[in-house]
């Protein structure tokens, strides 16, 4: 009698390839008893260094600690056949298990040339143990999964054990391997079985496990669907090396899932390649121009010179050990920070010293280039090659040495602190964006308070021409600009005070706490490290100052915004001064050429060129400088988008 008939919606499996549905049916498996020596495929799993690290403990880690018996055997034509003979008769059992072709050729009589289906199912013998010899010895009808012959990868490969014994035993296990995150269940976790059940050892030293790369619409990459940006396309707009760097220096080889955009693949160019050729041509303009040869050079006394060659040893330490511990984006994220440290700070503070022929800059340029051009080679091959070439003449930056940190003096207190110092600056330039104040407006005075006044103070002047202000003054009295502000973690503070913990949000907020021992109590609760978060903040500066924080609250700046006509003249000074280098590279001028200047503009204008006449032809290299308001030439805009004209002539 049938009570009830109802219909169920539910997901069903369907073939992979032909998209076909799939029936779930038990059969009988061949299985590998994991379970014996699961404890010890777990203590091996400490011995392999993976990237990332979390995967030792985590996905891998806790895979083998609820690993269960393996099925290695398949109900399929295609395959290894399971090397197993078995009796046809129950009444006489036996079990024959074949570990090579000799034992084959031994109990079946016959040369053994193939051993796929069928032609290895036709290898029959009696059954020694039946006496009435009516019972046949027959190979089990399945397969290996064949995920058993990947994990076999490693000896099987070369032939082993009946070849290359002692080539194997001296090259076991693997130095490295490299595969998608989810072989954690794959084909790491079936070499790492084999592995322990066979040698009692890991398959492999190293692992880099990364994530998966999807398409531009966030779905799994796939050549059906296309939804990828077109290689060759890419390597015609972009160059191969951007999207090598794209990949390098991406969440992918931390295990991370990443679309690829072409977007993407643009900031490599913009972030790191075109930087790194801007360097190579800005030396060879400069080298050229003033005739002279560079040589390797660390011994300059220069200031800028021996933080960029500290800042120089200190990265190709930084990427040796990263390299080693195949922490391959994190290599790339100390190249991009060394980047913008040798562009935006040491090439721009040193561009005076390179126009006047400075030997130590060039010396000190030209060596700290050839050694990024080296440590960068594994990372953007080709842009490397090009440069290393240009700038030695040798063949192949791929066949020079890694370059030896120790070579380089160490100055540790020197790179902390014009570290810090580029902090301040990049601080109190956001100020300015922030006001709308153009970098060539000077101003009357910038403050810095930080624990490290004292340590930043002889940059004073440093800080000064990079922000362009009057003045700077450095100050430890971090109460007059600052204020601490206090957060708490409840995940972290939780567990250990219960209930109070909202007793002690509260106080907080109210701001009923104090320092005991430099730990905050709040509510009669001392928190611990982890359990809080104290921050400088910048305090309300008032008038026409204002103040931004310095990167990881250690200070604030307080920039003084006001502008005084004199400081509003000198501004539009600078401004002309950038028009005219933009004249000059219009007219395709070289950085040597002197010229003739004349000036069309307003009457406020030409009074600030006039006030300051003998910077402005320095800077632009005039040899004669005059206003005249029917001047065509080159226009361009100053102070707040005022016209200008001028016209260059080379003399």
């Amino acid at each position: 009698m049938v009570v009830r008939q109802e219909t169920y919606t539910h997901s069903y499996p369907h073939c992979w390839r032909c998209d076909t549905p799939l029936v779930y049916k038990a059969v009988s498996s061949w299985f590998v008893a994991v379970t014996l020596f699961r404890d010890r495929m777990v203590e091996l799993n400490q011995q392999i260094n993976w990237t990332p690290a979390h995967v030792k403990d985590g996905s891998f880690g806790k895979w083998l600690a609820g690993a269960r018996d393996w099925s290695i055997s398949r109900n399929r034509f295609w395959g290894s056949p399971i090397p197993v003979w078995k009796s046809d008769d129950p009444a006489y059992p036996r079990i024959d298990v074949y570990g090579s072709l000799a034992d084959l050729e031994r109990d079946f009589g016959v040369a053994v040339t193939d051993l796929h289906r069928p032609g290895i199912d036709e290898l029959v013998r009696p059954n020694p143990d039946d006496p009435t010899g009516r019972s046949t010895m027959r190979r089990v009808p399945e397969v290996l999964d064949c995920w058993f012959e990947s994990g076999s990868m490693p000896f099987a490969q070369v032939h082993y054990p009946f070849e290359n014994r002692e080539w194997f035993e001296h090259h076991y296990p693997g130095d490295f391997i490299v595969e998608y995150i989810a072989q954690t269940r794959g084909w790491f976790y079936t070499m790492h079985v084999l592995a322990t059940a066979l040698f009692d050892r890991p398959a492999f030293r190293n692992c880099l496990s990364h994530g998966i790369l999807l398409g531009e619409d966030g779905r799994k990459m796939s050549k059906s669907l296309r939804n990828y940006p077109d290689v060759y396309d890419v390597f015609n707009s972009h160059g191969s090396d951007a999207m090598r760097w794209m990949l390098m220096s991406s969440p992918v080889l931390r295990g991370g899932d990443m679309p690829v955009t072409e977007g993407a693949i643009r900031d490599s160019v913009r972030q790191v390649l075109l930087p790194l050729w801007n360097v190579w041509y800005f030396f060879s303009l400069y080298a050229n121009a003033s005739r002279h040869e560079a040589s390797r050079r660390v011994d300059s006394a220069h200031l800028l010179d021996r933080y960029v060659l500290a800042k120089t040893g200190e990265l190709v330490a930084t990427v040796r050990r990263q390299m080693d511990e195949y922490d391959i984006s994190g290599a790339c994220t100390s190249v991009r920070s060394y980047l913008d440290a040798l562009t935006n700070w040491y090439v721009r503070r040193s561009r005076e010293r390179f126009w006047s022929g400075d030997r130590d800059a060039f010396d000190t340029l030209f060596t700290v280039l050839e050694t990024l051009c080296r440590v960068v080679a594994p990372l953007a091959p080709l842009t490397a090659e090009e440069i290393w070439r240009g700038l030695t003449g040798g063949r192949s930056v791929h066949l020079t040495d890694w370059p030896d940190a120790a070579e380089f003096p160490a100055d540790r207190d020197l790179v902390a602190a014009m570290d810090a110092v580029r902090d301040v600056c990049s601080a109190a330039l956001s100020l300015r964006k922030a006001r709308g104040l153009r970098v060539r407006l000077p101003l009357a005075q910038l403050t810095v308070a930080t624990p490290a006044a004292g340590d930043l103070r002889p940059f004073a002047d440093l800080v000064a021409d990079e922000v362009n202000v009057k003045s700077v003054v450095f100050t430890g009295d971090l109460s007059s600009y600052c204020e601490q502000v206090l957060t708490v973690v409840p995940r972290a503070l939780g567990p250990r005070v219960g209930g109070a913990v909202q007793q002690v949000i509260k106080a907080v907020k109210a701001g009923d706490w104090s320092l005991v021992d430099g730990h905050p109590v709040a509510a009669g609760v001392a928190l611990q490290d982890g359990e809080y978060e104290l921050r400088l903040v910048a305090a309300d500066a008032g008038g026409s100052a204002h103040s931004a924080p310095l990167p990881g609250g250690e200070g604030v700046v307080v920039l003084d915004t006001a502008v005084t006509p004199e400081l509003a003249a000198e501004g539009l000074a600078r401004d002309v001064v950038r028009v005219v280098q933009q004249a000059r590279r219009d007219a395709q001028l070289d950085v040597t050429d002197r010229v003739a200047l004349a000036l069309a503009a307003s009457p406020e204008v030409v009074a600030a060129v006039e006030a300051h006449r003998d910077f402005v032809a320095a800077e632009v290299l005039a040899t004669e400088l005059r206003f005249d308001p029917e001047a065509a030439g080159f226009e361009g805009e100053v102070g707040d988008g005022e016209k200008v004209t001028v016209a260059v002539a080379r003399v």
